[in-house]
């Protein structure tokens, strides 16, 4: 069984503010997509940037087989939001935004101005897996980005002290947006990871050692590659372990960012599922170190470019 996630980077239909501008644009966006799908053939795939519900459709139809869909009911301001395909039938378990109880509204301008729901809704489903030892439960999420933006919609600041504030408001939503996530993961995992098949997924737009990644994770000790991942203890039940570990080095990077390899789109698994991971990888299997371009600070210069700017990542699981 291959679990992935993929950010799809403005999947709109054409014509509109943020989409391809024309209809032949759009039919070679979908059949970069549909092509690295085919290619992963996961059992399920958590997604981002879905701008239109029916480009999703679109996209489906040039899939071969039966494949099921959800999404998010929460977009942010552009349109875009979380959600899944799947071969197997979908359950929606939640669908939140608003950050948890005890988790004070954050700044995110220069005017004081402050959110308390992460920017796009985080989705939880679950699915009976043709090959498994019961349910998967599975969170997708695409947290506050990296690239900063500034009022009047500018992407470059007026100055650094500018850069800087705006760089810390963005900091304080995906911290924010990560701890909302964190707790849906431990409503999922329902006290005990050894018990429960779940995963948390998605663009978490930072690296694996980034602090709002690490929040995540739960219980510290017991990673990958040490002694303490094979013996059992009592934070096994919290727990979330990254897959990051078992790509190998040369694909370990998801995102090109002006010319710095990331890997910002991660898996993280419970105990039960992690211990069944054979490999993991980002791109297609078996196809080696993925190939991106290199993205800048203004993500309008990529407007209807074919494919992705992130490269899919993915484990494959024991049934």
């Amino acid at each position: 069984m291959l679990l992935g996630t993929w950010n799809l980077e403005n999947l709109y239909r054409p014509g509109g503010e943020f989409g391809p501008k024309d209809k032949a644009a759009y039919e070679t966006k979908l059949a970069a997509l549909a092509a690295v799908v085919t290619d992963l053939d996961p059992a399920l795939l958590g997604v981002q940037e879905v701008g239109d519900p029916e480009a999703l459709r679109d996209l489906v139809g040039l899939l071969g087989g039966d494949w099921h869909t959800a999404l998010s009911e929460h977009p942010d301001g552009r349109g875009i939001r979380v959600g899944f395909l799947s071969r197997t039938a979908l359950r929606v378990l939640h669908d939140v935004s608003a950050f948890p109880e005890k988790l004070l509204p954050v700044q995110k301008d220069d005017e004081g101005g402050t959110v308390s729901e992460s920017g796009r809704g985080l989705l939880a489903v679950e699915t009976e897996p043709e090959s498994g030892p019961g349910p998967l439960r599975v969170a997708v999420a695409h947290l506050k980005s990296k690239l900063l933006s500034y009022p009047g919609d500018r992407f470059q600041p007026r100055d650094e002290g500018e850069r800087a504030r705006y760089g810390a408001y963005a900091l304080y939503r995906r911290a924010a947006e990560a701890t909302t996530l964190r707790a849906l993961a431990d409503v999922l995992l329902a006290g005990d990871g050894r018990e429960r098949d779940v995963a948390v997924l998605g663009d978490l737009n930072d690296e694996v050692r980034a602090a709002t990644t690490q929040i995540l994770l739960g219980p510290p000790g017991s990673e990958i590659g040490t002694p303490g991942f094979k013996a059992q203890d009592k934070g096994d039940a919290g727990r979330l372990w990254n897959v990051a570990p078992l790509i190998p080095a040369e694909q370990r990077f998801s995102r090109i960012n002006s010319g710095r390899l990331e890997l910002i789109d991660h898996i993280l698994c419970s105990h039960r599922l992690i211990h069944r991971a054979t490999a993991a990888g980002t791109g297609a299997p078996g196809a080696g170190a993925p190939k991106l371009p290199s993205v800048g600070a203004d993500p309008r210069e990529r407007r209807g470019e074919a494919g992705s700017d992130h490269a899919p990542v993915w484990v494959r699981v024991e049934g």
